[in-house]
């Protein structure tokens, strides 16, 4: 980490902007895959079910990857101890992306029938791995190269059950 205060200040905002855009970018996909769930999945990947049950398993597909976030989050924050948070995100950034690519292109039930919601719920589960393992390792990163001044006004506000050392 730099030395003079100057370059910590780049470098804090650099990696709480990065930070910032990648949760952004991740969290847009879940929004986007949730209003998709609610108009056209279930006429797309559960066609062979009534409109009410299709619904409720097209919205079953996204809490798949609700409940799929801690394992990601306990899988790239041990990975990310030891190999390193950087390369983590970059691989969950990844990950993230080709899942919300592959659901792009996935055929409809008419096409493959029982493999489009199988192919549907794998891809669901690696885009809620990816975004548990991102959240945590944006999040640390951030807090990691946070200035103390940032750090002192969280222990004044009590906000979080984390405290910086007393000087």
């Amino acid at each position: 980490m730099p030395t003079n205060d100057a370059a910590r200040r780049r470098q804090f905002r650099r990696v709480a902007s990065s930070s910032f855009i990648g949760s952004a970018i991740e969290y847009y996909d879940f929004l986007l895959y949730g209003a998709a769930a609610s108009l056209v999945f279930n006429e797309l990947f559960f066609t062979g079910l009534d409109p009410v049950t299709g619904t409720i398993a097209s919205f079953a597909t996204l809490a798949i990857g609700y409940v799929a976030r801690p394992l990601g989050g306990i899988v790239f924050g041990h990975f990310g101890d030891k190999v390193g948070r950087r390369s983590m995100l970059v691989l969950t950034m990844t990950l993230m992306g080709l899942s919300s690519f592959v659901i792009g292109l996935l055929p409809t039930y008419d096409t493959i029938g029982v493999w489009a919601p199988v192919l549907l719920v794998a891809a669901r589960l690696v885009q809620g791995v990816a975004v548990g393992g991102e959240w945590g390792g944006a999040a640390l990163m951030a807090l990691e190269h946070a200035p103390y001044r940032i750090l002192v006004v969280a222990e004044k506000y009590r906000s979080g059950f984390w405290r910086p050392p007393r000087p």
